[in-house]
C-alpha cells in the first residue's frame, strides 16, 4: 500500500517547467528567473508573457500582449449584468468566481482547449480580471462601474477602476509589484484544484473558476484579507505581543504568517515589506506596518514563525484606500497567469489525477426496510 501523507504534504504530485522553490537560496524562481528580481526590472506584463510563454517577450511581444489587453478589457453584456444584479452583500470572490464561468458561456473559443485557443482565451482572460473586480466593487457600492482606461497599464486599470481616481506613479509601482509576486507560486492549492480540473480536459474557464474557489478559503488566498482585520483588531503596535500570546495559547491560526514551503521565510516578503512601508510613509500612516512588525517579532521570538507575503500585501492595500473584500481578487488579478499556465502544462502531457483514499468508514451494515428503520 502507497504511503499515506496528510494534506498531500512532500507528496510529489507532478512536473512543472513552470516554477520552483530553490530550498538553498530561498528563492521562488519563475520560468528559470528569481521572481523577486524581476520586481524592480519588469512590469507585470513583462512577466505574465513569461508565464504563460516561456521567456521574457521581445519589444513586438510585449505591444502585441498589451495591445490584446487594452482591446479586450471591456465586459460582454452578459457578465456586466450578473455583477449588477447580485446582492451587494456578496464577496467579492463568490462574485469573480460567478463571473468568470459565465464569462466562459461567452466565450468564442469556450470549449477548444488547444494550447493555441487557451493562450488566447487565458490573455482575453487576464484582460478582463480587474474590469470584473472593479465593476463588481462599484456595484456594489453604489457607484457608477469606470471604463477602463486605454492608456493605462493592467496595474493602473485595476486601481483607477476601482477607487475612482488615476493612480499615483508609486501606488502603480507597488500595485505591479504585488501582482508580480502573486503571479506564480508551484503547486498550491488553488493551482492544483485547477491542474484536476484541467485534467479531466475540462475547459479553461472552468479550471480558473475551480481555482478561484480554492483560493477564496482563508487558508490560502483570503489569508491577506483575514491579516489586515487582524491588524485593525491589534489596533496598535504596543497591543501586538498580548494579542498573539492570547492566539496562540488558543491554539490559533496568525494569518499571513507561517509557510508549509518555507521554513526560514518566504522570500517574496523583503521587497514587498519595502513597498508597503513606503506606501505607509508617503501615507504619513505607518501604523499598520508597524503592528505587523511588531506581530512578527513576537512570532519570530516564540515561534520561529515568519510573514508570508500577504502580509505586507494586506497593508499595503489597505494604505492604498482597498477595501478588504477586494484582496483576494486582486490575487486572482495577479494568479490567473499562472493558472493558466498549469493548466496548458496540464493538459499538455496529460494523465487524469485521481489519488487513492484509506476507508475509515463502517463495514458489514445488512440492509433494513424503511418500515423496520
Amino acid at each position: 500500500m502507497a504511503e499515506y501523507s496528510p494534506g498531500l504534504a512532500g507528496v510529489i504530485a507532478g512536473e512543472s517547467a513552470i516554477s520552483r522553490i530553490d530550498f538553498d537560496s530561498n528563492k521562488l524562481i519563475v520560468r528559470g528567473y528569481d521572481l523577486v528580481d524581476l520586481t524592480d526590472k519588469a512590469s507585470f506584463e513583462e512577466v505574465a508573457w513569461l508565464i504563460l510563454y516561456g521567456d521574457l517577450p521581445t519589444q513586438a511581444q510585449l505591444d502585441e500582449l498589451n495591445a490584446t489587453l487594452t482591446a479586450e478589457r471591456e465586459l460582454p453584456p452578459q457578465v456586466s449584468a450578473i455583477l449588477r444584479e447580485a446582492p451587494p452583500t456578496t464577496h467579492p470572490m463568490a462574485l469573480l468566481r460567478t463571473a468568470v464561468s459565465a464569462l466562459g458561456t461567452t466565450d468564442p473559443e469556450a470549449k477548444d482547449i488547444s494550447k493555441e485557443a487557451t493562450l488566447r482565451k487565458s490573455v482575453r482572460l487576464l484582460a478582463k480580471a480587474p474590469t470584473m473586480i472593479a465593476t463588481g466593487h462599484r456595484h456594489a457600492q453604489g457607484l457608477e462601474p469606470l471604463a477602463p482606461d486605454p492608456k493605462l497599464s493592467h496595474a493602473a486599470n485595476l486601481l483607477y477602476m476601482i477607487l475612482g481616481e488615476k493612480p499615483t506613479a508609486s501606488a502603480v509601482a507597488a500595485m505591479n509589484v504585488s501582482l508580480i509576486l502573486y503571479a506564480e507560486h508551484g503547486f498550491n492549492a488553488s493551482t492544483f484544484a485547477a491542474r484536476v480540473v484541467a485534467s479531466t480536459l475540462a475547459d479553461l474557464h472552468s479550471a480558473i473558476t475551480a481555482g478561484i474557489g480554492a483560493l477564496a478559503g482563508p487558508l490560502h488566498g483570503g489569508a491577506n484579507e483575514a491579516a489586515m482585520e487582524m491588524f485593525i483588531d491589534i489596533g496598535a503596535p504596543e497591543n501586538a505581543r498580548d494579542y498573539v500570546l492570547d492566539r496562540l495559547a488558543g491554539k490559533q491560526k496568525i494569518m499571513g504568517f507561517g509557510h508549509r514551503e518555507y521554513k526560514t521565510g518566504d522570500s517574496r516578503v523583503p521587497v514587498m515589506k519595502t513597498v508597503g512601508r513606503r506606501l505607509a510613509e508617503e501615507a504619513s500612516e505607518t501604523k499598520w506596518a508597524d503592528i505587523a512588525d511588531a506581530v512578527e517579532k513576537v512570532l519570530d521570538e516564540e515561534k520561529g514563525i515568519f510573514p508570508n507575503v500577504d502580509t505586507p500585501c494586506a497593508y499595503a492595500y489597505y494604505t492604498l484606500g482597498i477595501a478588504i473584500p477586494l484582496f483576494t481578487p486582486i490575487f486572482v488579478a495577479s494568479r490567473i497567469t499562472g493558472w493558466a499556465a498549469h493548466i496548458i502544462e496540464q493538459q499538455e502531457g496529460n494523465r487524469i489525477l485521481r489519488p487513492n483514499h484509506i476507508y475509515t468508514g463502517p463495514e458489514g451494515k445488512v440492509f433494513r426496510p424503511l418500515a423496520e428503520r
